[in-house]
């Protein structure tokens, strides 16, 4: 029997980078996303193409009963998940000022990013911990991003988000690791999407300018790969730590 992954966020972006390299990878997958869309169709015909199997379920995971009845759905359809991707996130509405966040804003960044997170994680694991193991590594990857270390002042809901899913990573190694369920963050950094769209230009000039050691945009496949690598349990005696697939831009330098 194949592994199987649950991916949240899959339909485009990020999400379809994982989808599609965890499927080369030998999983079949569950898919999330909003709604079976266009974006989600195709998705869904590229992790066929590759001879993986994929289900699709939508939920937004910031309505918690709605992310449960997901969960369930998919758990029963693919008979457990031997990997957890919570990719599913959103950003500002609008970059600006940090003193003049809305509760309204802060509420809607923190409610899928980390609420939502926190509380589908927290399903998938106990579900996991009362199935056995059917003989593949088991993980919990969060896709959380640069800007949980790196201050980026105009979009602070955003950074507080993404700061805290790393600590929910060390939290779920330090829990999981005796029930044989390691927990890792994958932090992007520049990658090429539709969400980074409106952002091309004056990140390609600070790229020219060498604003990171490996001078490029990332692309979705860079991230997937991560996942996959860790998905497949090629590091197991790693738990709790952060891989940055950001081209080097965390790094401090002078």
């Amino acid at each position: 029997m194949k592994p199987v992954a649950l991916v949240t966020g899959a339909a485009r972006g990020i999400g379809r980078g994982i989808a599609f390299a965890l499927a080369r990878g030998g999983f079949d997958l569950a898919l999330l996303d909003l709604a079976r869309d266009a974006e989600a169709e195709a998705t869904l015909a590229g992790v066929a193409d590759l001879g993986a199997q994929a289900m699709f379920v939508a939920a937004d995971i910031a309505d918690l009963d709605a992310g449960r009845a997901a969960i369930a759905a998919a758990w029963e359809a693919t008979g457990g998940f031997d990997c957890l991707v919570n990719n599913a996130g959103v950003s500002v509405a609008r970059r600006g000022d940090m003193l003049e966040v809305t509760p309204e804003g802060f509420d809607r960044v923190l409610g899928v990013n980390l609420r939502g997170t926190f509380f589908l994680t927290q399903d998938v694991a106990r579900r996991m911990i009362a199935t056995p193991a059917r003989g593949h590594p088991r993980s919990v990857v969060t896709i959380s991003s640069s800007n949980a270390e790196i201050a980026s002042p105009e979009r602070a809901e955003y950074c507080l988000s993404k700061s805290a899913l790393g600590m929910m990573t060390r939290l779920l190694a330090v829990r999981l690791a005796g029930e044989g369920i390691m927990a890792y963050d994958v932090r992007p950094g520049l990658i090429r999407t539709d969400m980074t769209r409106a952002s091309k230009p004056k990140y390609d000039r600070m790229l020219a300018e060498g604003f990171t050691p490996i001078a490029r945009w990332g692309e979705p496949d860079d991230v997937g790969r991560a996942v996959a690598m860790l998905a497949r349990g090629d590091l197991p005696f790693v738990t709790g730590e952060a891989i940055h697939v950001d081209g080097g831009m965390h790094i401090h330098r002078y």
